[in-house]
């Protein structure tokens, strides 16, 4: 599985656990089967494009991102990223730099045709000659350069190697985007917060990562959200209307049991008021079921 088609899976999983979902329910739903949620859920297969979008509606949540990882995923696994445009060869057994073929030289039969072909007729079949071993030495050289200069293709997406498991953890995951690094995969959501302006923030947690970051979406451009843990504080800006159509992370903070998290959101609009509120990292057993959210408003 490439690095693409994990994230997506990732992101399907995530909008799957949003949506509260069970695979018959899913089946029951959409036009897709229960295996095949299931292969899609685990990877073993790319789903349509359609499946992602109904996905997405089902959990209530913008496709952006989703599709945008799904346009990435389909590139590799189809093979199209990989496709380069092969030049055109100068050199082949119809070019024109070897000439016409030589025009075969008849049978004498008399003295006189013997005598007319002369010094001339034998210079032209001397450089047809030249010109035939000149281009087959070409056409060798095209045919065995390309094997030996070429650099290797690369495996096709079945058969690359990968893991679910999270490459990061604690202090190795600080400033590092969550989703790339597979911390992505069913975390936690400590506490959810929708702003004066109508966006969502959420404070999502990863306890085989060990760290914390924020999801947002419904935003606006210009609109910045903040996570601080015990170390320094990561920000993301909602920069384009794609950032503003679809989830948004921020990069991850250390975050351990007993810990305090903060997030903060940022109104590109004047007229609003910096929002911040506060979760505790606590054992999952601990967790409540409605994550508790305590906001607080600040002069921006």
């Amino acid at each position: 599985m490439t690095p693409e088609h994990a994230r997506l899976v990732a992101a399907l999983r995530e909008l799957r656990a949003g949506a509260g979902l069970s695979l018959a329910a899913l089946a029951e739903r959409t036009a897709y089967s229960k295996s095949s949620w299931e292969r899609y859920l685990n990877g073993k297969a790319l789903p349509p494009r359609q499946a992602v979008q109904e996905l997405c509606r089902l959990a209530d949540r913008p496709p952006g991102r989703p599709l945008a990882l799904w346009e990435m995923a389909e590139s590799r696994w189809s093979g199209r990223s990989a496709a380069t445009p092969q030049p055109a060869s100068s050199s082949s057994t119809g070019s024109s730099a070897e000439g016409p073929p030589p025009r075969p030289v008849e049978a004498a039969t008399t003295d006189g045709p013997r005598r007319r072909l002369g010094r001339s007729r034998l210079l032209v079949l001397l450089a047809s000659v030249y010109s035939v071993i000149v281009g087959g030495v070409a056409v060798v050289l095209l045919v065995l350069l390309p094997e030996s200069e070429a650099p290797r293709a690369e495996p096709s997406p079945s058969s690359v190697p990968f893991s679910f498991a999270p490459l990061c953890h604690g202090a190795a995951c600080e400033g590092r985007d969550p989703m790339r690094l597979i911390c992505g995969i069913g975390p936690d959501t400590l506490a959810t917060h929708r702003t004066a302006t109508g966006a969502h923030v959420e404070l999502r947690h990863s306890e085989k990562c060990g760290a914390t970051w924020v999801r947002t979406w419904g935003t606006e451009i210009g609109d910045r959200v903040e996570v601080t843990a015990d170390g320094p504080t990561h920000s993301v800006r909602i920069g384009n209307a794609e950032d503003a159509a679809a989830f948004v992370y921020t990069a991850m903070t250390e975050a351990t049991v007993g810990g305090t998290v903060r997030a903060c959101f940022r109104p590109a609009s004047a007229d609003h008021e910096r929002e911040c509120f506060e979760a505790r990292v606590t054992e999952p057993s601990a967790r409540p079921s409605s994550p508790s959210v305590r906001p607080g408003s600040e002069r921006a």
